[in-house]
C-alpha cells in the first residue's frame, strides 16, 4: 500500500538510524538491509514521522513545502518497502 499523506507511519522499531553528513545510514535489524537516507530533508521527516499523527503533519513539521510532497511520498514509499518505515497503527495485535 501506497505511503498516503492521512495515514501515521514511523521508523520501524527494528531500525537504527546513524547520522551522516549526507543525511544517515538505516539499518534494519530484522532483514539485515542497509539503506542511505541521502538527504537531510528525508532525515528530518522520517524522525518526525513517530511523533505526527499523519504523514501531512511530518512532512509539514519537517519544514517541508507543499509542492515538494509528491517526491518526499514516493521517497517514504521506497522506505516501507524497505521495511524502515511502518504504519504507526501496526501495533494492533501485539
Amino acid at each position: 500500500m501506497p505511503v498516503t499523506l492521512d495515514r501515521p507511519y514511523r521508523l520501524s522499531r527494528s531500525v537504527a538510524l546513524r547520522p551522516e553528513p549526507f543525511g544517515a545510514l538505516a539499518y534494519n535489524y530484522d532483514n539485515r538491509r542497509l539503506v542511505f537516507l541521502r538527504s537531510p530533508d528525508i532525515v528530518r521527516v522520517v524522525e518526525a514521522l513517530g511523533e505526527a499523527p499523519d504523514t501531512a503533519a511530518a512532512l509539514a513539521a519537517a519544514g517541508i513545502a507543499r509542492e515538494r510532497h509528491p517526491s518526499f511520498l514516493a521517497a517514504l514509499d521506497s522506505l516501507a518497502e524497505a521495511g524502515v518505515i511502518e504504519t504507526g497503527d501496526s501495533d494492533a495485535g501485539r
